[in-house]
């Protein structure tokens, strides 16, 4: 029977093939992964939805698909064979490739071998039988590469280990290559500034306790960042400067009407920045059960299009994580960044005496060709004095 594979509701119009795990002739198993897909700020893995063996490749890498788009076509064979028998014919499907090319290695192997240009033959599999296996990819290519740099440097005879067990190789994905080349960009064509200020969120803290308490049963529950989110909405509608970009002359400052703000999600595939759109239009009930969500599918690697773009703001959280400052990179063509460490109490005096405060270190990057430091600084205090007041939180 044949079956065609084509590419599930991806959310945005086309992702790009990085890699394909088979060829024709292969058999594989149903969920296996047959080709990964990779669009600016995500990566999908796309399995086979029925055991079978491979007839046709539709794609290549580097093309470009879309929803529906076929991509594979199978016999299928899992309503014809048991477990026993396909794993048999795997077997005997291995063997004959090695009878073929006198090399003992799966599909999956040759398919690495020829992404990293790996000579087979000149590697000695550690595997059952001799069979050649990943590690033996990895060693092959560590060993390979460290010769080539001893050779470029005089280094072969020197004191430097440069052996398996002092370097691990891990290979960047897609998704960091693309997120590193545009921090580079951001880095060194933004004129970055960066100010640092604490806010004491002792009152706010409480209140968000309370809120907790009371919003409990309906399975809600509010976060710091939440408040925050909803302070930094306010101040941007103030200050609506900060929620601009400059144009690619440079001679003019597009404002945006829509207040969208990204929110850094930290992810098993690296960082992803999904946007909260119409911020100023939404109370802290909503934000948090929007916060709750996008963060979801960020983790979950089920971010589309709509979700990542037209951000104007970015708050990049590593409070979680315990960091006491940082400074946060601007996400072009936003203009400003904020960054949010973790609180700890801080005795503050008061004049008469120290007294315990919960205090909230905050960074603020931004763009000094559209923001001079004085904005800056009266941007973050605006945060401070509506942090400080619960009247601005309306649940």
């Amino acid at each position: 029977m044949i079956f065609e594979i084509k590419i599930p509701d991806i959310g945005v119009d086309e992702m790009e093939v990085t890699e394909i795990f088979i060829k024709v002739g292969d058999i594989v198993k149903k969920n296996q992964t047959l080709i990964t897909i990779e669009g600016d700020k995500t990566s999908l893995e796309i399995p086979s939805p029925n055991s079978g063996i491979i007839k046709e490749i539709k794609v290549n890498i580097g093309d470009k698909v879309k929803t529906n788009s076929l991509i594979i076509i199978i016999n299928k064979i899992e309503n014809i064979l048991n477990k026993n028998s396909f794993n048999s014919i795997e077997k005997e499907n291995d063997i004959k490739n090695n009878n073929i090319d006198e090399i003992y290695a799966s599909p999956l192997i040759r398919s690495l071998s020829r992404k990293f240009n790996v000579d087979l033959k000149k590697i000695k599999g550690s595997g059952l039988k001799g069979r050649i296996v990943k590690e033996d990819i990895q060693s092959f290519i560590e060993k390979k590469d460290i010769n080539k740099f001893n050779k470029n440097n005089n280094l072969t005879n020197s004191n430097i280990n440069f052996n398996n067990e002092n370097i691990k190789k891990i290979k960047i994905s897609n998704l960091q290559i693309i997120s590193g080349k545009n921090l580079l960009k951001n880095w060194t064509t933004i004129p970055h500034v960066t100010i640092f200020d604490k806010i004491d969120i002792t009152n706010l803290e409480i209140f968000r306790k309370k809120q907790n308490k009371i919003y409990f049963k309906k399975n809600v529950k509010f976060t710091p960042l939440v408040f925050i989110i909803k302070a930094v909405s306010i101040t941007l509608n103030e200050m609506p400067k900060f929620n601009s970009s400059l144009s690619k002359d440079g001679k003019f400052l597009n404002i945006s009407n829509n207040i969208n703000i990204g929110i850094a999600v930290e992810t098993k595939k690296g960082l992803l920045v999904p946007v909260i759109k119409n911020v100023n239009n939404k109370n802290i009930l909503e934000i948090s059960k929007l916060l709750n969500k996008i963060s979801k599918k960020a983790r979950d690697g089920l971010l589309n299009k709509n979700d990542i773009n037209n951000g104007s703001f970015t708050i990049s959280s590593l409070g979680h994580i315990g960091t006491k400052n940082f400074t946060p990179i601007i996400n072009f063509p936003e203009v400003s960044i904020l960054g949010i460490s973790k609180f700890s109490i801080e005795p503050i005096w008061n004049g008469i005496k120290f007294i315990p405060k919960l205090i909230l270190p905050i960074s603020l990057s931004f763009d000094h060709r559209v923001i001079d430091g004085s904005d800056g600084a009266r941007f973050i205090k605006k945060i401070d004095f509506i942090l400080s007041d619960i009247c601005n939180f309306i649940i």
